[in-house]
């Protein structure tokens, strides 16, 4: 039953996540609370793994969720469920291409997408900054504002950014860096 509720909600997620692989952290988010098959935590430990290895964020992170829910099974039918609407509906876009290209209600709703992929972008990454940089187990405790921040986290982020932008380096390097600093900090 398990594995049929994975397939259902990645076909789902994939059926409505416009706007690239980050457009299905909310769905995500909400597959989380909702089942509890990952935590949010666990999310972010899949973004990370997702944007240092090759291919697709989406697809990636499904193959992760769907193999740490029902094993390598799940993995391969959350990312083969994950990519079927996509799949399904190039196929019918490429089918009716000339109708598809000049009609104004679907250059409308394109036009209205964007927004929407943008702010379910942003929402995300805001999901994931607040599990990244955020303490509020340890700021309940105590209600220090000092204890709300996980300074390192956010140390380690600003270093980057400022390199990134002045060394021009290949992500790959900072993500090898910030994978070392990782481990030596003990995050």
């Amino acid at each position: 039953m398990t594995l049929f509720k994975l397939i259902i909600a990645f076909f789902k997620t994939g059926l409505f996540s416009i706007g690239g692989g980050l457009a299905t952290l909310p769905f995500l988010y909400e597959m989380s609370d909702q089942t509890g098959w990952f935590s949010h935590s666990d999310i972010a430990d899949m973004i990370a793994i997702s944007e240092s290895t090759p291919g697709a964020i989406g697809i990636n992170m499904s193959t992760y969720a769907g193999f740490k829910t029902y094993g390598v099974l799940g993995g391969v039918m959350a990312t083969m469920s994950l990519a079927l609407p996509s799949i399904i509906i190039i196929l019918i876009i490429a089918h009716f291409l000339k109708k598809f290209r000049d009609n104004r209600f679907v250059e409308g709703a394109f036009y209205g997408l964007r927004p929407a992929s943008i702010a379910m972008i942003t929402a995300a990454g805001m999901n994931v900054a607040k599990v990244s940089l955020l303490n509020l187990t340890q700021y309940n405790l105590t209600g220090r504002l000092g204890d709300l921040f996980i300074w390192k986290a956010i140390l380690l982020g600003i270093l980057i950014f400022i390199a990134q932008r002045k060394l021009k380096w290949s992500p790959i390097v900072f993500l090898l860096l910030s994978a070392i600093v990782g481990v030596v900090l003990k995050f």
